[in-house]
């Protein structure tokens, strides 16, 4: 045993109710994972993961015998074929874990329809909560964690991306997103078309691993950084919330007027965000009243 000092075999196995315990599984560091989850991984009557190998590895680590259980792959490409067998198990009273390969169940990874089965046949459906990329990024990224938004991965054609990014680009909060290493140069040339060069921003590979690195740099400078690079491993891409252009509240009011004159209030209030930046629910409110007005 690598990680672990006591091996959790039956005679201190934990009683589980039935239901579907999703587990966070570590992102790099094997110790990352929290005491309840072994818990879970040794007593569950019915494994499930996204990569079996994977579960199997950080069991053997941490002193945890499957001792006959089923061990069973579920992922995005067999699910609708695994669920009724897990399900089955559930009616059964059974207890059933599941684990994504690394990380949180369901954030960016397999488990939402599943989720959804258990809940919707009556079952309790409960999480062993642990780690995450997401919530390590934003914890050493520097940038701003009372708001923000959890993207997942941008499209990987270039116009999809930046039509992608414009849609995100008002989120009055902190944008999150996994990538690629492959796409991680192409994915801050199309931010800084669509963000500008100027917000702040961070690159954050290999969390929790030995050759953990995180690069912060204003998004004009870091996409020129990475164009020359060829990186390896998971990667977080995080970009600072926007400062929203301040417009006199006249000024907009006449631009909006002005555009409301030639098009329906979707393409001048469309048309409206464009010119003057400010945010389309502020744009949309106002034409609502002018239109209110006559």
């Amino acid at each position: 045993m690598k990680d672990s000092d006591s091996p959790m075999t039956a005679a201190n196995r934990v009683s589980l109710a039935t239901g579907l315990y999703f587990l966070a599984t570590p992102i790099g560091t094997a110790r990352d994972i929290t005491l309840r989850a072994l818990d879970v991984l040794a007593s569950a009557d019915v494994l499930a993961a996204e990569d079996t190998r994977s579960l199997r590895r950080l069991m053997d680590i941490h002193g945890i015998a499957l001792e006959g259980r089923p061990l069973i792959a579920y992922h995005d490409h067999n699910g609708a074929a695994q669920r009724p067998r897990l399900l089955a198990a559930l009616a059964e009273g059974k207890s059933v874990a599941y684990a994504s390969e690394a990380g949180t169940p369901l954030i960016a990874d397999p488990g939402y329809q599943l989720g959804r089965a258990v809940a919707e046949a009556g079952h309790l459906v409960t999480a062993a909560p642990g780690p995450s990329a997401v919530l390590a990024a934003l914890a050493i990224s520097g940038l701003a964690t009372d708001s923000f938004f959890f993207a997942g991965f941008a499209p990987t054609a270039s116009g999809q991306r930046q039509s992608f990014f414009r849609g995100i680009a008002e989120v009055p909060g902190t944008l999150v997103f996994y990538e690629s290493p492959n796409r991680v140069a192409k994915s801050l040339a199309d931010m800084v078309a669509v963000f500008g060069p100027d917000r702040e921003a961070v690159m954050a590979r290999e969390l929790t691993k030995k050759f953990e690195e995180v690069r912060r740099a204003p998004l004009g400078l870091l996409a020129d950084e990475m164009a020359e690079r060829k990186l390896k491993g998971e990667v977080v891409l995080l970009v600072a919330r926007g400062d929203p252009k301040q417009f006199d509240e006249n000024a907009l009011e006449d631009i909006l007027r002005e555009a409301l004159k030639s098009g329906s209030v979707k393409d001048a209030v469309a048309r409206t965000v464009e010119e003057t930046g400010q945010p389309r629910r502020v744009v949309y409110q106002l034409a609502l009243k002018l239109e209110k007005a006559g």
